[in-house]
């Protein structure tokens, strides 16, 4: 690829987003005018949120209290899914990778089932995403404790195994708890497994979204290390490179960045898998650029999403996890085709 259109690229996927937020506040079931939604935002930028409550009554209470944490809460959970996503691509050099292999969708699920069929989800609006974030870690916990008792050759191959039976067993745990459930919770469930940002609001976005910004940034510490491991392990050995602490961060950081996106959004599929390949195909491998354009992209790709979601069938909404993962499944199947051709699947 030629460096202007890499660089025409670039700029085009950092410039877009300011517009599609423009067009995320002001798109939905109430076509909010633009002239409002900048004078809203002017006023809130300088802290005088009592003037723009005055001149415009309806876009404050729309924009301040609905709209806005709903966008924060799509670009937190996107970015946090595809950064983990490249992470975990460039840790396991393998383009099929995604935080799924750890078992922390299937974690979060059951965490969110023992929530709903035990009613403590009902006690606040912040218990279910905790529930889901808490079984989140203990499956990835769990992963990592098995890991550290294979050999360290084996050690990748080991966490893959391991984190697909665990997902296995989780899978058939959530499933067994379902069966005990009432049918108003089993609805529940299913609404919150599809992955939505429906009813975000700020305490649902404000506590996460440090944890998330530090654990995203520090895995962007890690880009000189994962383009080391790129070149192989007893290279980047030779080259100085402690692989095992750098395995050791890497997992722990995905982990804990997608069981907060997860808590934030439920479990929106393909982000982590479609977007860090995409990127790759367009930036190259360089994990100092693809780490955080992936966080970029997958902000605004669901951020996107949610709008087209919210405008396509307005007042009724589709839940961005399904918009997801039509464009994800699409993508993926148009990503085995091509490993294929290229013999890099058997």
């Amino acid at each position: 690829m030629s460096r202007i259109l890499h660089h025409s690229l670039l700029a085009t996927s950092v410039l877009s987003g300011p517009l599609l937020l423009l067009l995320y506040l002001a798109l939905g079931a109430v076509v909010l005018p633009l002239g409002e939604v900048f004078s809203v935002i002017k006023y809130a930028v300088l802290a005088d949120l009592d003037t723009a409550r005055a001149l415009f009554p309806r876009t404050s209470a729309i924009l301040l209290h609905i709209r806005l944490p709903r966008a924060l809460a799509a670009l937190l959970a996107g970015s946090g899914l595809a950064i983990a996503g490249a992470a975990m691509q460039g840790l396991f050099r393998n383009p099929l990778a995604s935080p799924d292999i750890l078992g922390i969708s299937a974690g979060s699920s059951l965490g969110a089932v023992l929530a709903i069929t035990t009613g403590t989800a009902l006690l606040h609006p912040l218990v279910l995403p905790g529930y889901a974030i808490v079984g989140a870690l203990l499956s990835a916990a769990l992963i990592y404790a098995l890991a550290l008792r294979s050999g360290a050759g084996q050690q990748l191959l080991f966490i893959i195994l391991a984190g697909l039976a665990l997902s296995s067993l989780l899978t058939g745990a959530t499933s067994a708890a379902l069966l005990l459930a009432e049918q108003y919770e089993i609805s529940q469930f299913i609404f919150w497994t599809m992955g939505g940002l429906e009813g975000r609001m700020w305490p649902h976005v404000l506590w996460p979204a440090p944890f998330l910004v530090l654990f995203g940034a520090l895995l962007i510490r890690l880009a000189t290390a994962l383009d080391l491991i790129s070149l192989g392990e007893e290279n980047a050995h030779g080259m100085g490179l402690d692989i095992e602490q750098t395995r050791r961060r890497t997992l722990i950081l995905c982990a804990l960045v997608t069981a907060l996106a997860i808590a934030i959004a439920g479990p929106i599929g393909f982000i982590g898998l479609m977007v860090p390949h995409l990127v790759r195909l367009l930036f190259g491998p360089n994990h100092r650029l693809l780490l955080p354009l992936s966080a970029v992209v997958g902000a605004w790709l669901v951020l996107a999403a949610d709008l087209l979601g919210r405008t396509l069938i307005a007042p009724h909404e589709i839940k961005v996890g399904i918009i997801t993962a039509l464009l994800g499944g699409s993508y993926f199947i148009f990503l085995i085709i091509r490993l294929q051709r290229q013999g890099k699947l058997a």
